[in-house]
């Protein structure tokens, strides 16, 4: 039997969180998709093997958004390289003040107290916004959080920040726990989501809807991106996890 190697060893020995959740029917989604829908195509009883077939927006559930899905002409998720889908991962773990106010933005302050702890930022590294708004997945209603108005009362970054990541820092990609880039305060003072379109112009890529990343320290871990390779797909339901050594 062949011995593992010992880079082999230290993948297979890392600790694993699976920054993903489940896609059903039933889970929080933009207002402007309807719910997935599945039926059976084959069954083992008549046919002696199982297919079903799906049907949803693709930006449902935990996804990748590639330029394309804001950004005429940029790339889509096929156009993502292999390259670009396992990154060092930066953590910003902010929980305590979206405890505090569900409209939070982080701030490029934010960012300046987590390099003062923990050193800068890597250029063609992936920063993910902790939120712990993953907690209310069961909750469509508390997910979304909408008030009297209409208003979505939910954390995002704002523009100070993702100018600090993208054009000072250089990040590969960003990620977030909620269903959109914005919080829902700002998206609906200036009728957009720009944080988003800002950050799909400068051609990088977000993931939406991650989940458990206050289990994922601030520096030191890897995130592993696993979207599906569809052709003209602007955004994708995908698999993440993240790596690291406890």
């Amino acid at each position: 039997m062949a011995r593992l190697t010992d880079w082999q060893q230290q993948i297979l020995g890392a600790k694993r969180v699976d920054l993903t959740h489940e896609v059903h029917p039933d889970i929080p989604r933009f207002a402007a998709f309807e719910p997935m829908q599945e039926r059976d195509v084959r069954t083992i009883e008549k046919d002696r093997f199982w297919a079903k077939e799906y049907t949803f927006a693709t930006p449902y559930g935990t996804h990748v958004d590639a330029p394309g899905h804001f950004a005429a002409g940029k790339r889509l998720v096929s156009g993502i390289g292999v390259d670009e889908l396992i990154l060092p991962l930066n953590v910003l773990h902010l929980e305590d003040k979206v405890a505090a106010d569900p409209d939070y933005a982080v701030t490029a302050d934010d960012i300046a107290a987590f390099e003062a702890e923990h050193g800068t930022i890597e250029p063609g590294s992936f920063v993910a916004f902790s939120s712990n708004w993953s907690t209310r997945w069961e909750d469509p209603d508390a997910f979304v959080n909408l008030d009297e108005d209409g208003v979505q009362h939910t954390p995002g970054w704002s523009l100070e920040a993702l100018h600090v990541l993208i054009d000072d820092r250089r990040v590969a990609a960003i990620g977030h726990e909620t269903l959109d880039t914005d919080p829902g305060v700002a998206v609906a003072e200036s009728g957009f989501l720009y944080g988003e379109l800002y950050v799909l112009e400068q051609d990088i890529y977000q993931i939406e809807v991650l989940d458990n990343l206050v289990q994922v320290p601030a520096t030191g871990a890897v995130i592993v991106v696993g979207p599906a390779n569809i052709k003209g797909a602007p955004s994708i339901t995908s698999r993440v996890y993240a790596l690291f050594q406890e």
